[in-house]
This record gives C-alpha cells, structure tokens and sequence, in this order.
C-alpha cells in the first residue's frame, strides 16, 4: 500500500516514527561499533560509511560556542513545535497527502538532530579515534542536556579533482563533489524540501483557502 492511501491524520506519525526509527537506528550503531573519523568504503569511493561528529547543523556545519548550541537547539525545538502545529492544520484542511509528507519529512529530520543534541551527552562516553563509545557509560555521559554532538556518517565523495590553476583563489587546490558528511535525518529534511519545491503549486492549490463572507451591496 502506498504511503498517500493512507488516512491524512496517520501519515505524519508513519513518516516520523518511521524516520526517526531509521536515523536513530543507524546513529547508535555507528557510534557503539565505529570509532570516531573511521571510514568504510561501500560503493568504492563513490560511497562511505564515514562517521563523524558535529556541534548540530545540517551537513556537518559548525555552529560554535556553548550558547550557540544552546540557542540552536532551543530554535529547533521551537521549529518542530511549529511545524507539528502546521502539520495539524493541513491534516484538518484536508491538505494534499504529499504535501503533509513532505512537511513531515522535514519534521522528523530536524527531531532526529534534536534527540542527537538533548540525550546523547548524557548517554554516551567521548567518542575517540582509538576505541568506541559506550552506551550508558559508568561516570556518565561527555555532555549535559542539549550539549550532545550529531552523528554524522553518509559520505559520498563522488567527484575527486583539482581546480584549474589560473582560477583565482582556488586554482590548484583539490574539491571533492559530494564534501560534506550528513545522516540520515539531514537527508529527510532535503528530500522534504525538494517535494515541496517541484509539486509546491500542486500542493498548495489543494489547501483550502477560508472563504471570505458575502457583502451585501
């Protein structure tokens, strides 16, 4: 059965649940099994299982500082509170199916991040280069609430080169297409936004508009 035959009011929690089912899943795997910067190659070096760590952002991004990654977890929260508000709208303006997909894409990769940020200082030790993190560590975990580090792993350097040396700034130097590292609850969120993008006049021509009352000349 496809995902758009179901009911309006079940899809956001099979898409979430389902999501963060996946995302967490892989995360904590990776973090008990590999140890910080190891790479495995899966499609030669097209495809990497490549795990890193990350202050919270999406694709590895940087967003430094104990208030900066307190401020960004705060403004997540914030944003998932919203968008499950938005979400309860749309299921009530009997809403195109895919556009509450999509919008619930979005929703389960900003909490998948979250959880990473709230619970995982507390539940795991440091990873390190040498040896794997431990699941509820003894002493405790490496950070406090909403001062965790994001998983990272899905790496795909599909294009290696080196920039023409008459480019200014970056003549000579290597880029690697695709750089950045992400998971898989970056990856719902990009997926959500691009539905969203390419089918955003079908969606949104389905949503009801609330009619205006008759005045009377």
């Amino acid at each position: 059965m496809s995902l758009l035959q179901f009911s309006r009011k079940h899809i956001p929690w099979i898409v979430v649940l389902l999501v963060l089912f996946i995302d967490q899943t892989s995360k904590i795997i990776v973090k008990t099994q590999m140890t910080l910067g190891q790479n495995i190659p899966v499609l030669g070096n097209w495809f990497n299982i490549y795990f890193i760590e990350n202050e919270g952002m999406a694709f590895g991004m940087q967003f430094s500082g104990e208030y900066g990654k307190l401020v960004l977890s705060i403004f997540r929260i914030i944003a998932v509170i919203f968008i499950g508000w938005y979400i309860h709208r749309l299921v009530v303006q009997k809403a195109h199916r895919g556009l509450i997909v999509s919008v619930s894409l979005i929703m389960a990769g900003a909490l998948g991040n979250i959880l990473d940020s709230a619970f995982y200082g507390m539940l795991f030790s440091e990873s390190y280069f040498s040896r794997t993190a431990e699941f509820l560590p003894e002493g405790g975990g490496y950070a406090s609430f909403l001062h965790g580090r994001v998983v990272d792993m899905l790496y795909f350097p599909i294009i290696r080169g080196n920039f023409p040396g008459w480019l200014p700034f970056w003549g000579g130097q290597e880029f690697i297409f695709f750089r950045p590292v992400f998971n898989l609850a970056d990856s719902a969120i990009t997926i959500g936004v691009f539905i969203l993008l390419i089918f955003q006049k079908k969606f949104f021509d389905s949503v009801k508009k609330p009619e205006l009352p008759e005045v009377e000349a």
